[in-house]
């Protein structure tokens, strides 16, 4: 792969790109990090073994629509790209180190990744149809198990998630960056392999040589 420091993993909610990241990361020797680390939104409206669903989270996807929950998001996400690009600029700074960075994370809004200036950057963002979208959800949150006030919860988070995607892969195609599909069933080392060679195959950020 050619003088990549930073590949960014963008995509929706519960489209593999934590797992696919740290794939990338342990094969390039680099280190892993989301931009869930940097700064949270409302997270998933649902209970784990460890965790219940805070309040806010809860009272946040029950009273909003989807076009406010989309709102938000993407008013968050505009906040906290500055802290973003000043990561990113600070890896691929000269001088900075040999250890190189896999950034994953829905805060990747392609329209903000393709005003990036930063050399030795790459980006790929993955995709998934939203019925595999939606049957990770439910398996996540144990949908059918879960009562009518969590079902609900979940189908705004997924209303939501759903409306991300295609706003993101219109945005995407738009400005003529790189997208993989997740959903087909690949291994995570196969979606791996083929972030790096979309990697290899950029000189600037998301894009190819030709442009597309």
């Amino acid at each position: 792969m050619r003088d990549v420091r930073v590949l960014l993993i963008g995509g929706t909610s519960n489209v593999g790109k934590s797992t696919v990241a740290r794939v990338v990361a342990e094969k390039l020797g680099f280190a892993c990090v989301s931009t869930d680390g940097l700064a949270r939104h409302p997270g998933r409206p649902w209970r784990t073994p460890e965790r219940e669903v805070p309040a806010h989270v809860a009272e946040h996807y029950g009273s909003l629509t989807v076009d406010e929950l989309m709102a938000s998001v993407l008013g968050h996400y505009d906040r906290l790209w500055p802290r973003i690009e000043e990561l990113i600029a600070t890896r691929t700074a000269e001088g900075h180190g040999r250890t190189g960075m896999v950034l994953e994370g829905s805060a990747l809004w392609p329209v903000h990744a393709a005003r990036l200036q930063a050399p030795r950057t790459a980006a790929v963002w993955l995709t998934a149809d939203d019925s595999v979208i939606r049957a990770r959800v439910r398996a996540a949150g144990l949908y059918d198990e879960a009562t009518a006030e969590e079902q609900t919860l979940m189908d705004q988070f997924l209303a939501r998630t759903e409306r991300y995607q295609k706003l993101m892969i219109e945005a995407v195609d738009r400005l003529g960056l790189q997208r993989i599909d997740a959903g087909g069933g690949q291994s995570a080392e196969r979606l791996a392999e083929l972030v790096l060679t979309a990697a290899a195959a950029q000189t600037t950020a998301g894009r190819l040589s030709t442009g597309r």
